[in-house]
Formats: C-alpha cells, sequence, structure tokens
C-alpha cells in the first residue's frame, strides 16, 4: 500500500504551497523536499548549487532514500527530482506520485523568476526547463492535477485522491 503523497511538477507550479494546505486539512505531516535538503546539510539551495547541478542531484537523491523510509507524508520535491530515475524509484515505491501541472504562463504571473537557481534566466530557461520535464512528469505520475483554478479545489482533488489510495 502506498503511504505518502508525493508532489511532483514545475517550479512555481504550487507544489509547496499546496501541499501545506493538503497537511493541514489531513492532519498528516508535511515535508517539503529543499527544506529538507538545507536542514540537512545545513546550506541553503543557492549554496549547493555552487558546486554545480550535479553535487545538489547527488545531494537529492540521498534526501530521497532518507524520504522514501518514512510513513504517512506529504512531499512537496523540487522540480528537477525527476532528471535522476533513481529518485523516482525511492519516491514511488512508497508513495502516490501527483504531477501537479501548472500552465507556464501561470507559473510566470506567480513567481519571482529570479529566486530560483535554475530559473535566473529568466521566461526562456522556465520554458527549455518545461520543454525539458513535462514528458517526465507524466512519465513518473500516478496522477495528474492541474493547478488552474482556486486552490480549494486543487486541494480537493489531491484530498480525493489520497481517498482513492486509502491514505486517509
Amino acid at each position: 500500500m502506498k503511504n505518502k503523497l508525493v508532489i511532483i511538477g514545475m517550479p512555481g507550479s504550487g507544489k509547496t504551497t499546496i501541499g501545506k494546505l493538503v497537511a493541514e486539512k489531513t492532519g498528516k505531516p508535511f515535508i517539503d523536499l529543499d527544506e529538507f535538503i538545507v536542514e540537512w546539510t545545513e546550506k541553503t539551495i543557492p549554496q549547493l548549487f555552487e558546486k554545480g547541478e550535479d553535487h545538489f542531484r547527488e545531494i537529492e537523491t540521498r534526501a530521497c532514500m532518507e524520504i522514501a523510509k518514512r510513513k504517512g507524508l506529504i512531499v512537496s520535491t523540487g522540480g528537477g527530482v525527476i532528471k535522476k530515475p533513481i529518485n523516482m524509484e525511492w519516491l514511488s515505491d512508497s508513495g502516490v506520485i501527483v504531477f501537479l501541472d501548472r500552465p507556464v504562463d501561470l507559473i510566470m504571473a506567480d513567481i519571482i523568476v529570479q529566486s530560483r537557481p535554475l530559473l535566473k534566466d529568466g521566461k526562456e530557461k522556465l520554458l527549455t526547463l518545461y520543454e525539458e520535464r513535462y514528458e517526465l512528469y507524466k512519465k513518473y505520475a500516478d496522477e495528474i492535477i492541474v493547478n488552474d483554478r482556486i486552490i480549494e479545489e486543487v486541494c480537493s482533488d489531491f484530498i480525493a485522491i489520497m481517498n482513492k489510495y486509502v491514505m486517509l
């Protein structure tokens, strides 16, 4: 049985915001994978990226292995977690993977692109990441929720998925 909900999607798609709200509504513990990495390494994500993306991805993989051992969680991942198949193996073994699909134009309207290490080059970089990652998100997803509505409706969809997989 799947014992955690894992949210994947583009940077700025709403993974952390919605994950926290769903956790609050269901009483489940919430973990943001990037925040977990920051606490674990005592370094910020930009500091970890200073040693290169490969360095960060290796740490991210170790964090996925640790998260995979835990039960009853709602987890929001970093947007690039899907780049390493081993990450998705660890997370999908015990978790329902939900792709939070937010249209790029809405992401651009919502986020301050400069605050994201991989998005410092702006809209062009976001579009490139979208093209690189979109099919991977779909490939690994057990379920897809489009985040183009009010947040309460999107949260209700997540709770319905949790009920479907008997996680509540």
